[in-house]
């Protein structure tokens, strides 16, 4: 009996053991089936073929972030904000008289940070969320950054990491305030400045950025093939220049010239530092043009190539014209005429070929020019450093040019289908009608930034003030805000 029981137990533990290998290979087995296949070869050949000309990598690679693609946005965002900090604070701070340089400095660096957190909390979710399913505002997605984790977003970049595309944006997000500071410069109080920025990124920068760069955007033609204005902006020529321009304008009219104008000499304290920022500014401004492209790719490269063009023949342009008119060029001239060029084939360059970036720079140099030296000694506004004419007019002619000077040629996504032949910006630019949804976008963006300075710029002199007091913008911004002196002689 003691026999058969342990040759029962025995048994019975061989048939355990056998059933649970049968469950293990039963599990293994619907778990193998349940896994996705490896990728096949051809498709991982496919998916580096996509990741050497910026398409969609198919399922071997999605949600994988290239190096190179990552590598030339990091730096491209980099070179924005070297726009800003320290190139158009050079810039306006050699423009201003010397008792106001640092308050443009700190006018600069306060944007920055003010920015900086709006974007985080809201901002780039704003622009460039989607799920308010509106054509003119983003969504919620990604407030506080949400999810803006290093995978791409697909709906703006197969190869580049969200939270670098991310970063990319919030440095337009940070110039495009920053340029204001130029029509009002000497003499706008620096919290009234900070407030006005606040209210001015809600209702004028976020829902523009939104519209002409946005996924569900009214007036993306390149990328929502539900446009119903298929305008196309490269890197900025409506949401940055358009829209800091005209409010510009709107802002130092409302805040009345500075105390003696057309009576003292205003003359820039530095010239010097004038052509350093300009110089900073040009370099920076490849990061801004061809860094749009989100991809170290063709289309990079042909906006790198129409911004050194257009930017040197502008700078020149300016330059000769002064020599004809005024019997000298100036230095300061040919820092404007650098500006204006890379001002007017901001929303061009990555979509015009070098004939048509020649064509821009020249007008670049002469219609910015008649606009900084007729246009507001006919009408006596005080625009300080010229911010209306440079990025308003210029941004506007931008806009306009690039609907008649744009190619295909260059740039495939302008008839390539799906978005484009949806949405009828194919049908625009084989046809020769794209000045059209251009010249509607310009008009758009125009009131937006007029109607939407006035409200705010009114809200704020009735919170804050806008001036300070005749005693304090006398004695010079940088004692009266800051405490400090830019120069102790």
């Amino acid at each position: 009996m003691k026999i058969q029981f342990q040759h029962l137990t025995r048994s019975l533990k061989i048939s355990g053991i056998f059933a649970l290998l049968g469950l293990f290979t039963l599990v293994h087995a619907e778990a193998a089936a349940a896994a996705p296949a490896a990728p096949t070869s051809d498709e991982r050949i496919a998916a580096l073929e996509a990741y050497v000309n910026n398409s969609d990598p198919g399922k071997s690679l999605t949600g994988v972030a290239g190096p190179g693609h990552n590598a030339w946005m990091m730096t491209s965002a980099a070179l924005v904000l070297f726009m800003t900090l320290p190139g158009l604070a050079l810039f306006y701070g050699g423009l201003v008289r010397k008792k106001n340089v640092l308050s443009v400095l700190a006018q600069c660096l306060g944007i920055t940070g003010l920015v900086t957190i709006l974007w985080w909390a809201v901002g780039y979710s704003l622009v460039f969320g989607k799920n308010y399913g509106s054509p003119f505002i983003g969504g919620s997605e990604f407030f506080f950054l949400k999810g803006v984790n290093s995978a791409p977003n697909t709906d703006y970049a197969y190869w580049v990491s969200q939270n670098v595309f991310s970063m990319y944006q919030m440095m337009f997000a940070i110039i495009t305030p920053a340029l204001i500071v130029g029509a009002i410069a000497e003499r706008m109080k620096f919290s009234a400045i900070l407030l006005f920025v606040t209210l001015w990124m809600f209702l004028v920068y976020f829902p523009l950025a939104h519209m002409i760069w946005g996924a569900t955007g009214f007036m993306n033609g390149v990328w929502n093939a539900d446009a119903k204005i298929p305008a196309i902006d490269f890197a900025g020529g409506t949401v940055v220049h358009m829209s800091s321009g005209w409010s510009a304008l709107i802002l130092c009219l409302i805040l009345g010239p500075r105390l003696g104008f057309g009576k003292e000499k205003m003359a820039p304290h530095s010239l010097v530092l004038c052509m350093v920022g300009t110089g900073m500014l040009w370099v920076g401004w490849y990061g801004f043009n061809a860094g749009s492209a989100v991809a170290a790719d063709g289309v990079a490269a042909n906006a790198f190539m129409t911004t050194t063009l257009a930017t040197a023949v502008a700078a020149f342009t300016w330059g000769m014209v002064e020599k004809i008119t005024r019997g000298h060029a100036s230095v300061l001239g040919f820092c404007s005429g650098a500006v204006a060029g890379l001002v007017v084939i901001t929303p061009a360059c990555g979509f015009v070929n070098a004939t048509g970036s020649i064509i821009i720079g020249v007008l670049a140099g002469v219609v910015p020019f008649l606009a900084c030296t007729k246009l507001k000694g006919m009408f006596k506004y005080d625009d300080a450093l010229d911010t209306f004419g440079v990025h308003a007019v210029g941004g506007t002619l931008g806009a306009l040019v690039t609907g008649f000077l744009a190619t295909s040629e260059v740039n495939a996504n302008l008839i390539s289908d799906g978005y484009a032949k949806k949405n009828g910006l194919a049908a625009l630019v084989t046809n020769g009608g794209l000045w059209v949804a251009q010249a509607k976008a310009i008009g758009i963006t125009l009131v937006l930034a007029v109607v939407g300075t006035v409200i705010i710029a009114f809200i704020v002199k009735a919170v804050v003030g806008l001036r300070p007091t005749p005693e304090a913008e006398q004695q010079g911004l940088d004692i009266t805000d800051h405490g400090e002196e830019g120069y102790i002689l």
